[in-house]
């Protein structure tokens, strides 16, 4: 498994489509508890660095012609400038999330105040699921990551309320707890080429890896070291893809792709087991 076997021979032509972005301030963000492998209470978070990357972040999405929503930070809920796992939306549907763990609870309760307030319909789960983290929208299907923040059974009860098709993969590797950390899609297939993306396959359980490679066959599979890097924790419009400055092998292969890496510095958020993906939430057209 390479990069290079994966690249296509000619690299096509990339387009760029304007993006509806909600995101939340670090305004409350810190390390506090641990429930991710990523997180130690114990390594301190410099909050006025995360604040000046998190802003960096926004300028970029401004500055390619995105529309970004903000969402108040609640005090006392330091995750919840992880703004990709309060929900998922497609169209005018919205499917919230119900977490995992109590420390992140009371976050969906301020996503579905949010949502609500701008006028969307907002399904309230009855399972559990961490939205965005492991639910990735396509043109014609949702990808859903199972196997340690979001059930099967939530899969079922997402596709019910978003009206898309939902196709379950199992994680395997607690490094990669959110599929949203172990796969980023580059092309939502809403243009004139299909759909794409980039993965790292030892995330996935065997079954999983047969259904990717079966549906994208011509994936790009990203090197371990990008993966741990959160290379696949990107944001892409199309044409520009936003990932952390540190996936510089991952970048290479997306400008062989046809694709503009724009690299961004996250990491502070790293200490939190996320970055740019985690720090954005797409409201799907």
């Amino acid at each position: 498994m390479t990069q290079i076997l994966t690249t296509p021979l000619v690299a096509p032509v990339r387009s760029a489509r304007t993006r509806h972005y909600v995101m939340c301030p670090p305004t409350e963000f810190d390390v506090v508890y641990s429930i991710n492998p990523w997180m130690d209470p114990s390594t301190a978070v410099d909050r006025e660095l995360a604040r000046a990357q998190w802003q960096a972040l926004q300028d970029v999405y401004a500055g390619l012609g995105h529309r970004i929503d903000l969402l108040e930070p609640v005090a006392g809920l330091p995750d919840m400038v992880f703004a990709a796992n309060g929900a998922v939306s497609v169209a005018d549907r919205t499917y919230g999330a119900a977490f995992a763990f109590p420390q992140r609870q009371a976050e969906a309760h301020a996503h579905v105040d949010f949502l609500r307030a701008a006028g969307r319909e907002v399904h309230r789960p009855a399972h559990t699921n961490e939205g965005e983290g492991d639910f990735l929208v396509l043109r014609d299907v949702v990808l859903a990551g199972h196997g340690f923040r979001t059930t099967t059974d939530a899969h079922r009860e997402a596709e019910a309320a978003l009206g898309r098709p939902v196709v379950s993969l199992e994680l395997v590797d607690p490094r990669f707890y959110h599929l949203d950390v172990a796969l980023g899609v580059l092309d939502d297939g809403h243009g004139d080429g299909p759909a794409d993306i980039a993965w790292f396959p030892a995330a996935f359980s065997p079954a999983a890896r047969r259904t990717l490679r079966r549906m994208f066959p011509g994936a790009l599979e990203c090197f371990e070291a990008d993966a741990l890097a959160f290379g696949l924790n990107f944001v892409s419009d199309g044409r520009n893809v936003v990932l952390p400055a540190e996936a510089t092998g991952l970048a290479a292969s997306l400008r062989e792709r046809g694709y503009e890496p724009v690299p961004v510095e996250l990491s502070e958020f790293v200490k939190g087991g996320g970055s740019v993906k985690c720090c954005t939430a797409e409201l799907h057209r």
